[in-house]
């Protein structure tokens, strides 16, 4: 049961990356390693702000889909 747990999580991660959703679980991870002295933003920030990168808004262009 527990392998089917992890394989269920790792398969709902992979297929969000693979739609460019970002996995706001592994930022907070990561920030809480790695730079604990620094905020974390909230889902909504954190959401907001990898559309905004992925899409490249504010840097003069816009590099969606069309």
């Amino acid at each position: 049961m527990r392998d089917l747990m992890a394989l269920k999580e790792w398969s709902v991660r992979a297929a969000r990356l693979m739609v460019g959703i970002p996995d706001y679980q592994t930022y907070v991870e990561h920030r809480q390693e790695q730079h604990p002295d620094k905020p974390i933003m909230s889902y909504g920030e954190f959401f907001v702000e990898r559309q905004n990168a992925r899409f490249a808004v504010g840097k003069g262009r816009f590099r969606g889909c069309c």
